[in-house]
């Protein structure tokens, strides 16, 4: 499960690493996608988490990544910008996707896990796409100022992520999945 989740993770990361250029409004529709995959899975382990620690988390992650879309949206709105469908921003949703799928095959520590596991593999990708396309490539001021606005708080998360991932207890699947 893990070796899935971090190769879809990985998957994302190299779809928004390997955008050319993205013009702004495909910068928008990553943007809003990116967080909408969070919010998702975020809506998800508020249900299905077993952990409180990880509940807790989940609803930070559905809280913030709400307000960065709803940045987002206002600025896209006040700039007459639409956001523009684009190769990264649906394999980014087409992975978010996945990754449901996923987790809603599992119960208990093993989803806490795989969610947690997930959620810091996503923020580092993200963090990537942040530094090397997105704030280089848009144009706009207002946007490249949202986006670096943005991203301590991605930074944070990661930080929430990894501190989180270290507490949780090792699965049985996962010292299974350890053995040679």
């Amino acid at each position: 499960m893990k070796h899935i989740l971090t190769a879809l993770s990985l998957c994302c990361a190299a779809a928004i690493a390997w955008a050319q250029s993205p013009n702004d409004a495909q910068i928008a529709a990553i943007v809003v996608t990116a967080n909408q995959v969070d919010i998702d899975a975020g809506e998800l382990a508020r249900t299905k988490a077993k952990s409180k620690e990880v509940k807790e988390f989940a609803d930070l992650m559905v809280t913030d990544h709400s307000s960065v879309n709803k940045s987002a949206m206002d600025l896209a709105k006040k700039l007459d910008l639409k956001p523009e469908d684009n190769p990264t921003a649906q394999t980014l949703k087409c992975g978010g996707e996945a990754n449901i799928a996923k987790l809603k095959g599992l119960k208990g520590e093993a989803f806490d896990k795989a969610y947690v596991d997930q959620e810091v593999d996503y923020h580092q990708a993200v963090l990537n796409a942040l530094d090397k396309t997105l704030v280089p490539s848009a144009s706009n001021a207002e946007l490249k100022a949202l986006l670096v606005k943005v991203r301590p708080a991605f930074v944070a998360h990661l930080e929430h992520a990894k501190h989180l991932q270290a507490s949780l207890p090792k699965t049985k699947n996962a010292k299974t999945n350890k053995k040679p």
